[in-house]
C-alpha cells in the first residue's frame, strides 16, 4: 500500500518538534539554570549542535528503532500493516511528548517511541511481535541511569567543593585544578564525540595508505583540545584576578564561578551533540521504515539506508521545538529541582555524559532526562538535601513511570481505530 509521504513527514517533524521541546531542553537546562548561558545562547548552541549531531551521525539509532523492538519478519506478508503501525507510533509518541512538555515534565522520547511501537505490535500480531530482549534493557536503563549519574555528580562535586569552593583562596586552588578539569572534561566527553567526528578523517587517511589505529586521531584531537582549553582557562583566570585586584569600589562577580561557566558551556555542547546524534532516531525511525516500504514494497529486516533528507527533517524539527517551546523543561531541570551555579551545573552535565558513555559501552539504552535529573539530585544531596524540591521530583518520576504504558495504550488505540476503518 502506497501512502502519501508529505503527511507522514509532517508527523515526523511534529514528533521531532516535541522531542526538541522536551528531551533536547534537558541538555541545556542546567547551563541556563546556573546562569552560565542565557536562554537565547542555549537555544543557539543546542540548535547548532543538535542539528549537526542528528544529520551527521543519527542513522545508527534510526536503523535500530526501525528494524528492532518489533519483529519485522512477522509483517513480511502484510507490509501495509507495518506502515499503518508506524504512523500510529508517530501520532502516539508526538501527543505524549506534547502533553509532558506542556506540563514542564522531562520524559524520555526513546521510551515513548518504544512504548508506541510495542503497543501497536501487540494489537497487530500479538505479544510475540514484540522483541522483549530489547524492552528489558530499557527497563534496566530506567533504574540505573539516574542512580549512576547522581553518584558520579555527587562524587565529583564533593571533590570540587572540598578542594576549591571551600578553600580560603579559591583562585589559587582553581589554578592548580585547571589541567585536571580540562583533562577530565575532554577525556570523558571526547570519547563520546571525537570517535564519530573524526571517523571520516580516519577512513580517508587509511584509504591513502596510512596505517592509523582507529583511536589515534580521537586521542590526538582530545589531547590538543585539552591543552588548548587549559591555556584559555589559565588566561581567563589571570584576567579575572587582575580585574578583581583593580576593582575596589564594588564586588566583582565570582571569578571562580565565571570560569566554571566556561567549562559548563563546553560540557553542554558535548551533551547536546551526543544527544542529537542518538535521539533523532526516535522521531524519524518510523518515517524511515515507511519510506523503505514504499520504495521497495518489502519490510526492512536488517539495517537500512537513511536518506539524508530524513535526517535533516529530524534535525530541523528538533531545533524548532527547542526554540519555540523548550523553555518549560529547561526551567524544570535548571531551576525547579535545586538552585544551580556553574560549578554544580558543570558537575551535573559531566555526570550525565559519563553515564551515557558507560551505558553505551554496556549496550544499555539511556535517557538524557534520567541522567540529568539524577545528576542534579546528586548535587543537591551534597549541597543540602532539604534544598531538593521533592514535589518537582515526584512529578518527574511519575512521568517517567507512565511514559511507556501511556504511549503503548495510545498507539494501540489509534491502530485499532485505523484497522477498523482501513482494513
Amino acid at each position: 500500500m502506497l501512502i502519501t509521504l508529505i503527511p507522514v513527514a509532517l508527523l515526523a517533524f511534529y514528533v521531532a518538534f516535541n522531542l526538541g521541546a522536551n528531551d533536547v531542553a534537558n541538555a541545556m537546562g542546567t547551563s541556563v539554570g546556573s546562569k552560565a548561558v542565557t536562554l537565547k545562547q542555549a537555544l543557539i548552541i543546542a540548535g547548532v549542535l543538535e542539528f549537526t549531531g542528528a544529520t551527521l551521525f543519527g542513522h545508527e539509532v534510526t536503523e535500530t528503532l526501525a528494524t528492532k523492538i518489533t519483529n519485522p519478519a512477522l509483517f513480511a506478508a502484510t507490509p501495509q500493516i507495518l506502515v499503518t503501525g508506524m504512523v500510529t507510533v508517530l501520532l502516539a509518541s508526538g501527543v505524549w511528548l506534547q502533553i509532558a512538555t506542556s506540563r514542564g515534565l522531562p520524559v524520555s522520547s526513546s521510551h515513548a517511541v518504544v512504548g508506541a511501537i510495542a503497543g501497536f505490535s501487540w494489537v497487530a500480531l500479538g505479544v510475540s511481535a514484540i522483541d522483549w530482549s530489547s524492552i528489558g534493557p530499557i527497563t534496566i536503563g530506567w533504574i540505573l541511569t539516574p542512580i549512576i549519574s547522581g553518584a558520579i555528580a555527587a562524587l565529583f562535586y564533593s571533590q570540587i567543593k572540598r578542594w576549591i569552593l571551600d578553600q580560603p583562596n579559591q583562585l589559587v586552588q582553581l589554578q592548580e585544578w585547571i589541567p585536571w578539569l580540562s583533562a577530565v572534561l575532554l577525556g570523558v566527553l571526547g570519547v563520546i564525540v571525537l570517535p564519530s567526528l573524526t571517523q571520516p578523517l580516519t577512513n580517508f587517511l587509511i584509504e591513502l595508505g596510512f596505517k592509523i589505529p582507529a583511536h589515534d586521531i580521537p586521542l590526538l584531537t582530545g589531547s590538543v583540545a585539552a591543552v588548548g582549553l587549559t591555556i584559555i582557562s589559565w588566561r581567563q583566570l589571570d584576567g579575572d584576578r587582575h580585574k578583581e585586584n583593580k576593582s575596589k569600589k564594588s564586588p566583582a562577580p565570582n571569578p571562580v564561578e565565571r570560569l566554571f561557566a566556561r567549562f559548563q558551556v563546553l560540557s553542554a555542547c558535548f551533551v547536546a551533540f551526543a544527544h542529537g546524534s542518538n535521539d533523532v532516531g526516535n522521531a524519524i525511525a518510523p518515517l524511515a521504515a515507511i519510506v523503505y516500504i514504499n520504495r521497495t514494497g518489502s519490510v526492512p529486516t536488517n539495517g537500512i539506508t537513511i536518506p539524508i533528507w530524513i535526517l535533516i527533517l529530524g534535525g530541523a524539527g528538533i531545533v524548532a521545538g527547542l526554540a519555540v517551546w523548550g523553555k518549560k523543561v529547561i526551567a524544570t531541570i535548571g531551576e525547579s529541582i535545586i538552585s544551580l551555579e556553574p560549578s554544580s551545573g558543570f558537575c551535573a552535565e559531566l555526570a550525565t555524559a559519563t553515564t551515557i558513555l558507560l551505558a553505551s559501552r554496556l549496550g544499555l539504552p539511556v535517557s538524557t532526562s534520567h541522567a540529568l535529573v539524577g545528576g542534579v539530585v546528586g548535587i543537591g544531596l551534597i549541597q543540602n538535601i532539604k534544598s531538593i524540591q521533592r514535589k518537582t521530583l515526584k512529578g518527574i518520576a511519575a512521568a517517567w513511570l507512565i511514559t511507556v504504558p501511556v504511549s503503548a495504550v495510545l498507539s494501540a488505540a489509534i491502530f485499532s481505530l485505523a484497522r477498523i476503518f482501513f482494513f
